[in-house]
């Protein structure tokens, strides 16, 4: 797939390289796209990328949401939208209670993108377990929660989840990312597949 990254940091400099392991094709896209130094990918504006990628993972500052967005305009229109940002307390955005009114991070995201298909990834685990543990075989796969409204997006989100090397748990629709974001007991623990089940098993009880 062609697969546009939004932001070249952490967490998009580690998935980049990842599916283009896998096979995919990756262009980064940023204010600044002859700084990337990523490999085997391309590098754009984020507009320009935005028009290229059948599929795009957003890994930026939740507060610069608007600002990107308002860079993809019509481009996310029935697209897959990966985001992975949290919101983390002090920092951006500055409408924290706005976010959390919205359902969570995830839902208030997708407000920002009518049309895409926005799902809900990568935003629980520290970007060096995920260079660390990616195609884990001597113990249990690291587990990436999903959510998102779209069962196609869902499934496509899997697929790139596993060809990451890791394994996907679903969560529901896009405002049960709120049962995986900053401050649950999941976040940033590095969680296996299996505590995530377990851990979701509670949630819906």
């Amino acid at each position: 797939m062609k697969i546009g990254i939004i932001g070249a940091g952490m967490i998009g400099g580690t998935l980049g390289p990842l599916w283009l392991k896998a096979g995919h094709e990756v262009r980064y896209g940023t204010r600044h796209p002859e700084q990337v130094q990523v490999p085997g990918a391309g590098s754009d504006t984020v507009a320009a990328v935005g028009q290229w990628a059948e599929v795009l993972a957003i890994a930026i500052p939740l507060g610069a949401t608007p600002e990107v967005a308002q860079a993809l305009g019509s481009s996310v229109q029935g697209k897959v939208v990966l985001d992975t940002g949290n919101l983390i307390a002090g920092k951006e955005p500055t409408d924290a209670a706005a976010v959390a009114k919205s359902g969570g991070s995830g839902v208030w995201v997708a407000s920002h993108l009518p049309g895409a298909h926005v799902v809900k990834a990568f935003n629980t685990v520290y970007f060096k377990i995920l260079q660390s543990q990616s195609g884990r075989t001597d113990g249990p796969q690291l587990g990436i929660p999903l959510a998102g409204d779209d069962a196609a997006a869902l499934d496509t989100a899997q697929g790139l989840v596993r060809d990451a090397g890791f394994e996907p748990v679903v969560f529901g629709a896009l405002s049960q990312a709120i049962h995986f974001e900053n401050g649950t007991p999941v976040w940033n623990t590095g969680a296996s597949a299996e505590a995530l089940r377990r851990y979701l098993s509670e949630v819906r009880a």
